[in-house]
């Protein structure tokens, strides 16, 4: 089989590495984190939900290496680039890892060698912005190398759908580059998806992520109007969702997490600026899910005002920081937003997840680098309040509820606790 290159060996590279490792596979991965690197060639993973098994023989027998030499892309036959697309400080497109993982690649490029960006980024980025960085190198695309564009579709966490059973949809500068992907993936994705253009596939991805991103909005605001009605948003959903068809189940929270839903939109809102036209209604849901942070902190406000206490000096602790239940990834988690803006008020703050020993340095947020507290009776009762930012399995919310004094819950996970706990009522504010 032939050899393969994966740049970035975050949350989207190392799945595939894996899939390409189990499929019999040469892998180099390539990353500039040199901790990434020395824990891999241990044969360690560092991705809670990812097993190390499967590594260790892969290092053992040289099948997968993981380096920071960017000088060996020209050894392998196909490269995956699997890098951060962020925005930056205006919410624009920051291409600055993509343009500098392919000035690396044109540095070595030969002639054969395929390759193909898996970031999430606008339609046109692989055309207008891969496309001439390696055309540098004085290969012509389509015939001296090929190159596409297929979308990552992972989703941290899910045990259902893993890389290898998640169809993959795929998008050639040409027909060449395109028969090119194609063939790699399909040595380990069980669905390939051809379509007719990079430009296709790149917005097939922004769509996703944008249905998802106007959806939330949606319940978002629902929240808050079903609230001040006396209406549980929860059990409204939960009774919806009893339709057989046309009704899919988005659920509100203390807003956006991961690195997709919160930012991918943007790319297409700054995109069609460029275009000189509106996006008003994915705008519109861009600000409605970044408003929920301080929906959050409104109503840890009222609960903590309700005892005659303020946020300032007050001791809270935040249940949860990664972006959903059950994982260590903290990317764009709305965690970091409310604990931004509690410090900023005066709070005494803590935290405790277990998926998450200390908080990482953050590109987006401020926040204190603390480490995480064991969820011990004697820690939530040492606290003023808390709030349920994510539903981990692992919590005991009999515990939280039992022992806390007051709890802004934002996930609806205590609702079956709350019917044996102890002096629930009056406890439970949900945001």
């Amino acid at each position: 089989m032939n050899s393969i290159g994966i740049v970035g060996l975050g949350y989207v590279g190392l799945p595939l590495v894996r899939a390409f490792v189990r499929a019999g596979c040469s892998v180099i991965g390539f990353d500039v984190d040199r901790r990434k690197i020395d824990k891999l060639m241990a044969g360690q993973s560092y991705i809670q939900h990812m097993e190390s098994e499967w590594l260790k023989p892969a290092v053992a027998s040289k099948q997968f290496l993981a380096t920071n030499d960017m000088g060996q892309l020209g050894q392998v036959d196909n490269i995956v680039i699997c890098v951060p697309t962020p925005l930056n400080a205006s919410r624009d497109p920051d291409l600055t890892y993509i343009e500098k993982t392919a000035e690396s690649i044109a540095k070595t490029l030969r002639t054969g060698q395929l390759v193909v960006l898996e970031s999430t980024t606008y339609p046109g980025t692989t055309r207008d912005v891969m496309k001439p960085i390696l055309d540098r190198s004085g290969l012509v695309c389509g015939t001296d190398y090929f190159l596409a564009f297929s979308p990552e579709r992972e989703d941290p966490g899910n045990q259902k759908f893993i890389t290898n059973s998640i169809p993959k949809v795929v998008g050639g500068m040409d027909s060449a580059s395109l028969a090119r992907a194609v063939s790699l993936y399909e040595q380990v994705i069980d669905k390939v998806v051809p379509v007719a253009s990079c430009e296709v596939a790149e917005a097939a991805k922004i769509l996703e992520n944008t249905y998802r991103s106007v959806n939330i909005a949606m319940v978002n605001e629902l929240k808050l109007l079903f609230m001040r009605l006396g209406i549980d948003i929860w059990e409204v959903i939960e009774a919806a969702k009893t339709k057989p068809f046309g009704f899919q189940a988005f659920y509100p929270g203390p807003g956006l997490g991961g690195h997709c839903i919160p930012i991918d939109p943007f790319y297409l809102t700054w995109l069609a600026r460029c275009h000189e036209m509106p996006t008003r209604f994915i705008e519109l849901a861009g600000e409605i899910n970044s408003s929920m942070p301080q929906f959050v902190i409104d109503r840890t406000t009222d609960a903590l005002n309700s005892v005659s206490k303020s946020i300032r000096g007050s001791k809270i602790g935040i249940l949860g920081i990664a972006y959903k239940k059950d994982i260590d990834d903290p990317r764009e988690s709305p965690s970091f937003k409310i604990m931004e803006i509690l410090e900023a008020r005066g709070a005494i703050l803590s935290y405790s997840d277990p998926h998450i020993p200390q908080i990482p340095s953050m590109r987006s947020f401020q926040v204190p680098q603390l480490l995480s507290e064991p969820l011990t009776a004697e820690y939530l009762e040492s606290l003023d309040c808390v709030i349920i930012a994510t539903d981990h399995t692992a919590f005991d919310y009999r515990l939280i509820l039992d022992k806390s004094k007051l709890v802004v819950d934002t996930r609806n996970a205590s609702l079956s606790a709350a019917k044996t706990a102890v002096g629930a009522v009056g406890k439970i504010w949900k945001a």
